[in-house]
């Protein structure tokens, strides 16, 4: 596996079931992660790593959610607030993504474990209601630093302060532009279809394919 660029693993973090008022009901969710110092990388993602809604969550297109200390900084400036490594319910805090935002089919190797980029994450009103602001998933939205969901291609062991080696892919399909199209509704068919042909993760991919089809029936 040839590299490009190297970074740091600064956190890794596991979640497990807690209640959270989501929209005046009582809901349960794995987004509030705790840190540990070293973790197993499975097919499914970290193990141990509570996910609540399967329908939407985790599975091995989106086993395992990265964030950037560097989207972390942003973030603290805007908002004038602390926030940890974990707030956003990742499971792995990089140093940074690199010279290149992320891109499908970006590889990440952390010892023995090769990550794959597949999609963005697409904040939900649990994210909202876990930040203590209903209106938090609208500006997430607007800041464009969704961070992305990868699959695992080789499992392992990662460690924290592990230095983790990107070789940047070789596909047109960035994280930002699905994240863009996750929120529009009338995108031009050669976008869907040229992001089709990369290695994106399976709900993506079904949502494209269904907004093809309603196209083309229309």
């Amino acid at each position: 596996m040839s590299t490009s660029e190297t970074v740091r693993l600064v956190s890794i973090q596991v979640g497990s079931p807690r209640p959270v008022l989501v929209a005046g009901r009582q809901a349960t969710t794995g987004i509030r992660k705790e840190p540990v110092a070293n973790a197993p990388i499975e097919e499914l993602g970290l193990v141990g790593d509570f996910i609540a809604d399967a329908k939407n969550h985790g599975g091995p297109d989106q086993a395992v959610y990265v964030y950037s200390d560097e989207d972390y900084s942003w973030w603290e400036s805007q908002l004038d607030v602390r926030l940890p490594p974990g707030r956003f319910g990742e499971n792995l805090t990089l140093s940074s993504f690199g010279n290149r935002e992320p891109m499908v089919g970006d590889l990440w190797q952390i010892g023995d474990v090769v990550l794959e980029t597949t999609a963005p994450r697409i904040p939900c009103s649990t994210f909202g209601a876990v930040m203590n602001d209903p209106g938090f998933p609208k500006l997430f939205r607007a800041a464009r630093r969704p961070g992305f969901y990868a699959r695992v291609l080789r499992s392992g062991i990662v460690s924290t302060g592990a230095a983790v080696s990107k070789t940047p892919s070789d596909w047109d399909a960035s994280v930002n532009e699905m994240f863009d199209l996750a929120h529009e509704t009338d995108a031009d068919p050669t976008v869907w279809q040229r992001l089709l042909a990369a290695p994106i993760a399976e709900r993506a991919r079904a949502d494209y394919e269904r907004r093809l089809q309603r196209r083309s029936e229309s």
